[in-house]
């Protein structure tokens, strides 16, 4: 911060001097002086970003009950590296320096606006409202996880209420279930509001007129930009989600031996918000879990390292395994750790970790391929080229992009074959395994794209009023996802805040949305013009041509205009016409299967 305070008066003063294009002297020194602040930030946020990491990391991978030294630790830490990223000083340096745009390169103009980007989250400009904002961020996180679900005057967990949805047949024991999964909300319902009131001004100081306006500005785009394009995208899948809303009336009705309905009841979907079908679906023929359970975690995480050097990236460094938390704890072990997996890049350079607990199954073998391809991103944009602060993805959808895209690549037949995990002659019904991924990927686009990004859009750019929050979120949900309410929900609830994001990840949503088409589009991209490959049957193990492909989109980070590189490398922008592609074969499917039945969505929306 003192280096800082020294930059104060030279940048200012060259900051008034940029307005006079012919002072060649000004011009140079403004451009030193930037270079100059954009260097002491990027040093001293790499090493606030350290003690962080190490802190957050320590916070999962140890957790003993009773001792707070590990979350003491981390708020100090967390708190420092809020208090020098949203400082005034900071925020206000490279808000000067970006009034001398045109005297700018393009990499000092991104880290620039990332720099006012990372202030926008707690910005010393909104004095006391940064105070009550994380006060009620907390206050309104202790409810939703300290929230005491009941089912027929018994408690019960989350998972458990997911289970009755995924398995039961009976329709009174299904109400009972999905109701129950709501009334957490009830309790969240004032403090959603009082947090769109807070979020919304601690972002206005540096100029952004709401929340959902600051979180979509890290794209490059405005509210309405991303709204459109969100509305584009769900247009795109339409067609087919009207088929799978068609066959998923039809299916369930059968199943509860009930009329078909107009629309779908909520309580029918094996999913609490209606987001993923795939449940529906068994796919006969892929018993991965028979194969794996032959092996051990460590064969699963060594041959997925094996699977990316296959296509030309590096070993892991030898930290990876040594400070990485991979597999599941020791049944004696006197402290626990969070078992959600995920991947972790701790100084934004070479120290890369996972926290996951790997067992011999499908699901981590799905896990840990994705997890790598975290990790391998992180590997590929810290280099001399990117500067610190934008060593992250091109746009916040790059990385699960690129996650599940591998993801989706590692439980294809041919890939699997090429670890004799599937037998050469197992008989695989294609249709039904394109239906199932179709009840994942396709179904949750207009939740997505929808439901979520609409409603926190209104919540937060048109102030949404709380006395109309769960009409609001009803009118979205029945218009994108064609899902009814299976009783009167009136504004006694709050169903929205049942979804955690809508709490404590908030007018992010569109993310998923935007990740979930561009895995699509790369994996097409891949099949068609490197693999030479069916899209439906590929193996990417080998090819140094798919990883210079993925490097190429990974290097610089964010440290290039996203929509800019889709055009360079796919020759086309974001778009739901590579999901729709692939699922054509399906298409053709439900079209036969719903002959003579009425399709209730609209053919446009």
């Amino acid at each position: 911060m003192k280096k800082l305070l020294v930059y104060a008066g030279a940048i200012a003063l060259a900051a008034c001097s940029s307005s006079q294009p012919n002072n060649e002297a000004a011009k140079q020194q403004f451009v030193q002086k930037t270079d100059s602040f954009l260097t002491s930030y990027n040093a001293e946020y790499q090493r606030l970003l350290v003690v962080s990491s190490e802190a957050e990391w320590a916070l999962n991978t140890h957790i003993v009950e009773g001792d707070t030294t590990s979350a003491h630790a981390a708020q100090v830490a967390n708190k420092a590296m809020a208090d020098y990223t949203g400082s005034k000083l900071v925020s206000d340096f490279a808000l000067e320096l970006l009034k001398g745009d045109s005297l700018l390169n393009e990499v000092q103009k991104r880290q620039l606006h990332a720099i006012v980007y990372n202030a926008g989250a707690n910005p010393e400009a909104a004095g006391d409202l940064i105070t009550q904002r994380i006060k009620a961020e907390t206050e309104q996180t202790e409810k939703l996880f300290g929230f005491n679900f009941m089912l027929n005057g018994k408690p019960v967990t989350p998972n458990q209420i997911d289970e009755v949805l995924r398995t039961s047949t009976n329709l009174k024991e299904r109400r009972a279930a999905w109701e129950a999964s709501k009334e957490v909300g009830v309790g969240l319902k004032d403090g959603l509001a009082n947090l769109q009131q807070l979020r919304n001004g601690v972002v206005k100081p540096l100029g952004y007129s709401d929340y959902f306006a600051y979180q979509v500005s890290e794209y490059g785009m405005t509210s309405s930009e991303m709204n459109a394009l969100c509305l584009q995208l769900v247009q795109d899948v339409w067609p087919l989600y009207r088929e799978l809303h068609t066959w998923a009336r039809y299916t369930l009705a059968a199943k509860y031996k009930q009329p078909v309905p107009d629309q779908i009841p909520a309580d029918w979907l094996p999913n609490r918000w209606g987001q993923d079908w795939s449940a529906l679906v068994q796919v006969e023929g892929f018993d991965l879990d028979a194969s794996l359970h032959k092996k051990d975690a460590e064969w699963i995480v060594k041959e997925g390292e094996k699977f990316y050097q296959s296509m030309g990236y590096p070993a892991l460094p030898a930290s990876f395994y040594e400070k990485s938390s991979l597999y599941p704890l020791a049944a004696d072990a006197t402290y626990k750790k969070n078992n959600h997996a995920s991947a972790w890049h701790m100084n934004n350079a070479e120290d890369v970790r996972s926290l996951m607990s790997v067992e011999p199954n499908a699901e981590w073998w799905e896990t840990t391929l994705h997890e790598l391809g975290h990790i391998y991103y992180y590997i590929t944009y810290s280099n001399p080229e990117t500067p610190i602060v934008l060593r992250e993805g091109a746009n916040r959808a790059y990385h699960e992009a690129i996650g599940t895209l591998i993801g989706l690549a590692s439980m294809q037949k041919p890939f699997l074959m090429q670890y004799g995990l599937i037998d050469s002659a197992a008989k695989v019904d294609m249709t039904q395994v394109l239906l199932k991924e179709a009840l994942n990927y396709v179904v949750v686009m207009p939740w997505a794209a929808g439901v979520m990004t609409g409603f926190e859009n209104d919540l937060y750019t048109n102030n949404l009023l709380k006395e109309q929050y769960n009409a609001k979120w009803w009118e979205l949900v029945v218009k994108y996802q064609g899902i009814v309410p299976p009783t009167v929900r009136d504004e006694k609830y709050c169903d929205a805040a049942s979804k955690t994001h809508i709490n404590d990840d908030p007018a992010q949503y569109y993310d998923y949305a935007l990740s979930n088409v561009l895995l699509f589009q790369f994996h097409q991209y891949i099949a068609k013009n490197i693999l030479k490959q069916d899209p439906h049957e590929t193996n990417y193990y080998g090819s140094t041509a798919t990883g210079d492909f993925l490097r190429k989109l990974t290097y610089p980070g964010a440290n290039v205009d996203w929509r800019n590189q889709l055009q360079e490398v796919l020759g086309e922008g974001i778009s739901g016409k590579a999901m729709l592609e692939y699922f054509a074969p399906l298409m053709d499917y439900l079209k036969e299967q719903n002959k003579g039945r009425i399709c209730t969505l609209p053919e446009s929306i």
